[in-house]
């Protein structure tokens, strides 16, 4: 542990804190403004909390909050993400779940709306966006993320995805437990809280990039220099208008690297032809950084 966390820069520490404080944020406004309200549950734990708080109430009159079952379903999982996903993941990922739960604790439930499919819209988008920020800059939510991660690496299926399989338990439980209107209700919430946190975390999106160019040796360097992907090169590529011979570069990133190669591309050649496709799925070995 001490290796490190002596080796991550001091201004590093900073801004996963800031980090952590906007994911908190957004998930205290999630559950407190729109799920406790509408009797919406939550994705992940939070859901798994929610029904553990009510079920404590209603069968042994104890007023548990969300916020430290929250913390004591967290526990178990992050030994488990120590071992299987990555030390400072899991280290900033235990603050990130410190302060969800403290900030869920003191923020008072504001009620916009009792309107079950209003809150179930607006706090599943609320949440997805929370997640998918933290997932985005190297962080979670703790919970299932763990579990949902270290399924991505195994399968390739993305987190938004393996979250919805997930937690059509949580949804069944609600309706078994609560009445099958609060499942429905739930369902969108965690659908759209999916969907949100897909469009946010954009690395795990993969893109095929084609380039054609007369510049190969200028351009693999300019982007291995920005991005560590391999480049596969095809020579002799013949134009059927001019047939001239030009290069071809056949490379995947990430619809998050692709800023960066279009940046590399430009100062490389500025000139040459550049084909991407949406979304690819790749069989094989794919880079990708450690969280």
């Amino acid at each position: 542990m001490k290796k490190w966390f002596t080796a991550l820069p001091h201004h590093d520490y900073a801004q996963k804190f800031s980090f952590s404080v906007v994911y908190a944020l957004l998930a205290s406004i999630s559950v407190n403004v729109f799920y406790q309200p509408g009797q919406i549950y939550s994705s992940g734990i939070t859901g798994i909390a929610q029904i553990l708080n009510t079920l404590s109430h209603n069968l042994f009159g104890l007023d548990i909050p969300v916020s430290l079952w929250l913390l004591l379903l967290n526990l178990p999982l992050f030994i488990f993400g120590w071992f299987a996903i990555g030390h400072k993941f899991t280290f900033f990922t235990g603050i990130t779940v410190v302060l969800t739960s403290l900030f869920m604790q003191i923020m008072p439930e504001e009620v916009l709306s009792t309107d079950p499919i209003i809150c179930a819209i607006f706090g599943g988008a609320v949440m997805g966006a929370g997640i998918g920020y933290a997932l985005r800059n190297g962080l979670s939510s703790g919970g299932l993320d763990f579990v949902t991660i270290a399924m991505r690496k195994r399968t390739g299926r993305t987190i938004g995805s393996l979250s919805i399989f997930f937690n059509i338990l949580i949804m069944a439980a609600a309706g078994v437990l609560f009445g099958w209107q609060y499942a429905l209700y739930s369902a969108i919430a965690i659908f759209v809280s999916g969907k949100v946190t897909d469009a946010v975390y954009t690395k795990q999106k993969k893109m095929q990039v084609i380039v054609i160019t007369r510049h190969p040796d200028r351009v693999i360097h300019n982007v291995q220099k920005s991005l560590r992907r391999g480049i596969t090169i095809i020579n002799e590529a013949e134009g059927a208008y001019n047939h001239d011979k030009q290069t071809v570069l056949l490379t995947v990133v990430t619809r998050y690297e692709l800023p960066i190669l279009r940046q590399a591309m430009k100062s490389a050649d500025p000139k040459a032809f550049v084909s991407i496709a949406d979304n690819v799925q790749i069989l094989g070995h794919f880079y990708e950084e450690e969280l």
